[in-house]
Order: C-alpha cells, then structure tokens, then sequence
C-alpha cells in the first residue's frame, strides 16, 4: 500500500478492527448501491472516502429540487439540468476520491441487472424506497451467497439491519411484522438527520463486513427516532419460516422468478406519477419524443437525457433508455390513457 494511501487512510487504519489489512480487504471490495437518493448518495460518499475499491450505483431518477434538503451529492445546478442522480452523483464521487471505480446505471433495477451485480459483488447496500425492489435484492443476495443492508427511513425515525445468507430470518420472512404503511418521505417527510444516521448505521455494518469483521455484524433489527429520542433492537431469527421460498431449503427465489416480470405501467409511490416501461417491440426514442412533444404539447425541453413536455394536463418526461414519466396522474389506468393518446 503506498505512502499516499497510509496517508489518506491514516484514521481509519489506526481504528484497531480495520487496521492494515481490514483497509486492504475495503480496497479490494466491490459494493452494489441500489437507489441514489437520500439514503444512496449518503452511502456512495461514506464508501467513497473509506476507500472501497469499486462501486456500482443504480437510480433511475433525476435531480429535483425537493432533493437538496436532504440529498447530499446534489447542487442547484444539478436540479435546474434535472441531471440523472447517478450522472450528478458521479462527478462529486470522483471529485472526492478520482481512482473510484465507478459504475453507473441510469435505469430501473430488474433481474438480470440485480443477479449481474450480486455475482460481480461482495455486498449490496438498500438506498431504495419500496419493498417490491427490496424481495428483489433479497432473492438475489440469497442466490449469489452474499449479504446485503437493509435502510429505510421517513420522518424523523429510520431501521437498519444486515441480512446474512443463512444467519437469520430473510427480507420475506420478515415482511409480515413490519408496518404495513407506515408512510414515505412523499406523505409524512422527512429530516435530513434520520437520513444520515440510517445512512451512517448501514455504513458501520458495511465497513465491519467488507474489513472482515463479520462476528461484530448487527443481529437485531434496529430502529431509531431522533425526534422522540426513542430506539429499539428486536430479534427475528423466531420468525424464520422453515417454508420460507427465499431463505428456506427449497429456494425459489420467487423475485427473480421472470413470471414475476414488472408491469409497463406502475404508479410510484407518494408521487402523483406513473412509470411506463419501454415495450421491446417498439421502443420510444429522444427523438420520437422531441417530434410528439413540438406537435401535441408546449414546454419542450431536451437534454442529452431526456426530452421533456407538457401535454393534456400531464408532464411527459421520456428518457434515453426508453422509460416514460407521466407526472400529474396516480392512476394507472388515467396514465395507460395518457400514454396511448400522446404516443398512439
């Protein structure tokens, strides 16, 4: 290890679970963020400076301004170019550190993606927001034998646990006992701090597991409010299901089962907004787009990508890779409608 990286590293080196060989194993280590956002751009930049060796960042969102109370990679010129997160993400991550291997994924996270990241990487870290990813990168981490950390948080509160293959209940098994609404950053809010310290706990479970330190790992679920001052630890190695389809001893992963393929159209949550998934057979391009958006709407904007427009009361945004955002309907259907009438 050179001279530079001793420097650089000299604190956490000195911090006696890590050391020499714990900073090596971080250099050497490949980890999954799935999401951008909040959550996401906390734990690229702690990973960042810590000195993991490679990171892969997965988001299909765009910079927005109500992202800039809490999402710390992001400037205002990033929301006025409603730049993709990753791409903003990208330039303030090798900023900080420029020998970052760094992959991006401006796009929806489906199953050949999540199983491509579970075999290329040690560990996967949840930055998402909704629990359909979630069995997603559950299945995958159980599949590939890897482990992966669970973050969520709205309001002033948030959770954290590190699911190891094999150590305790899974994702799956653990669903039944958590709220089953219990708001998103979309209808109760959020503060920037209960992002941070989720952020910060899921990073002290990462760093312990990618130094080698896997007996200091978490074995309760953990959950925390900073408004209330209140925390919580529960155990849920009971609640393991013998029959369990993703941890069980006849497997399926049912999330990665292609039957279980997303829809074209899906209402994302809190957001008033509809997602409609490029059909293979006739894909949408920048240029359809710019061409629909100067004949039927007003507004029209193109960056390198997206095109954007108004349209029938609706905001249009369609991306490179196919993928369309009607913003202004939380109606499936109402956005099916849209769609065909804008596109034909």
């Amino acid at each position: 290890m050179s001279h530079s990286h001793e420097e650089r590293y000299s604190r956490q080196i000195r911090f006696a679970p890590i050391g020499t060989i714990g900073q090596e194993r971080l250099a050497d280590a490949s980890v999954a963020v799935i999401g951008c956002g909040a959550l996401g751009s906390a734990i690229a930049e702690q990973l960042t400076r810590a000195g993991v060796g490679e990171l892969h960042l997965v988001d299909r969102d765009y910079v927005e301004w109500s992202n800039l109370q809490r999402q710390q990679l992001f400037t205002e010129s990033d929301a006025e170019q409603m730049k993709p997160k990753v791409e903003a993400a990208r330039t303030r991550l090798l900023d900080i550190r420029s020998d970052l291997k760094l992959h991006t994924y401006f796009d929806d996270l489906d199953i050949p993606l999540i199983r491509r990241l579970a075999a290329e990487c040690s560990l996967i870290m949840d930055a998402t927001d909704n629990f359909e990813t979630r069995l997603l990168i559950g299945d995958a981490a159980l599949e590939a034998g890897i482990p992966w950390i669970y973050g969520a948080c709205v309001g002033g509160s948030g959770t954290v646990f590190p699911f190891v293959p094999g150590r305790s209940a899974c994702f799956r098994c653990l669903i039944p006992v958590l709220p089953a609404a219990n708001g998103t950053c979309d209808t109760a809010g959020i503060i920037a701090p209960a992002v941070q310290m989720t952020a910060a706990m899921q990073c002290a479970e990462a760093l312990k597991w990618l130094s080698g330190n896997p007996d200091s790992l978490r074995i309760k679920v953990h959950h925390f409010d900073l408004w209330t001052g209140t925390q919580m630890d529960t155990g849920i190695s009971r609640i393991r299901r013998a029959d369990c389809p993703s941890c069980g001893p006849d497997a399926s992963f049912p999330a990665l089962a292609h039957a279980a393929a997303r829809p074209a159209y899906a209402a994302l949550c809190g957001r008033d907004t509809v997602q409609v998934l490029p059909d293979p057979a006739r894909p949408l391009t920048l240029d359809d787009a710019e061409r629909v958006g100067l004949r039927v709407g007003s507004d029209l904007r193109r960056t390198p990508h997206f095109v954007q427009f108004h349209a029938m009361g609706a905001r249009f945004i369609l991306f490179g890779t196919g993928r369309l955002l009607i913003h202004g309907t939380g109606s499936v259907d109402e956005g099916r409608r849209l769609h065909r009438k804008v596109f034909g």
